[in-house]
């Protein structure tokens, strides 16, 4: 069964949940992706049981355009993820010309106040072992960031994987609860009919006994 011929037996209007509403998008352009996952399982919890069974009729059109919606913002979260590395990396950029600031003027203070070339040779190795420090702890800030934002990535597109494979199990289940719905209910139509049928032929019959005799 199609998903137009699915749409074609489920109930009513006032029985179908009201669509999703459009994200909530906060100041920096960003989307809530769990309180959008959390509006497609309320919407699933909240759509109509099938008679005398355990399933539920859902509007299989809306949880999916529900589905695409959280996918087309995936990329705006994404986005604000980078600028927010791309602020992070220029923070510890300016941090790291002010130490080199910081650095080279400690080196024109040392040649200024230090002669012997011992004492200014110590001077040099101790502020290249600031810089080298300096350096380590900005790549390793970097890669921690990288680290962080290919966890968020790899963990919405689990979360949106997930819940499209559970609205597409649940609308084949809903589908093969309304075709035993609809069959059962017109094998009981039939045999109402087969029932009339029978009470006429035996009417019949009783009516034509006398004209035989």
């Amino acid at each position: 069964m199609s998903r137009q011929d699915l749409t074609n037996i489920e109930p009513t209007a006032q029985n179908i949940p009201s669509p999703p509403s459009q994200p909530s998008i906060n100041g920096t352009g960003g989307v809530d992706i769990q309180q959008e996952l959390n509006r497609l399982e309320e919407t699933i919890l909240a759509s109509p049981n099938i008679p005398l069974t355990r399933r539920t009729l859902v509007d299989e059109e809306r949880l999916l355009d529900q589905l695409d919606l959280v996918r087309m913002h995936l990329p705006i979260v994404f986005r604000e993820a980078e600028a927010l590395i791309s602020q992070k990396q220029e923070i510890i950029l300016q941090a790291q010309l002010e130490a080199e600031q910081i650095i080279e003027a400690a080196k024109i203070r040392a040649a200024q106040l230090v002669n012997q070339t011992e004492i200014f040779q110590q001077a040099e190795q101790a502020a290249m072992q600031l810089q080298a420090q300096v350096q380590q702890e900005c790549q390793l800030a970097l890669e921690q960031n990288h680290v962080e934002i290919d966890q968020m990535r790899l963990q919405a597109q689990q979360e949106l994987t997930q819940m499209r494979q559970n609205a597409i199990a649940e609308a084949l289940e809903i589908q093969q609860g309304a075709d035993t719905y609809a069959d059962n209910s017109l094998k009981n139509i039939e045999q109402q009919l087969q029932d009339m049928l029978q009470i006429i032929q035996n009417g019949r019959r009783q009516l034509q006994q006398p004209m035989a005799e």
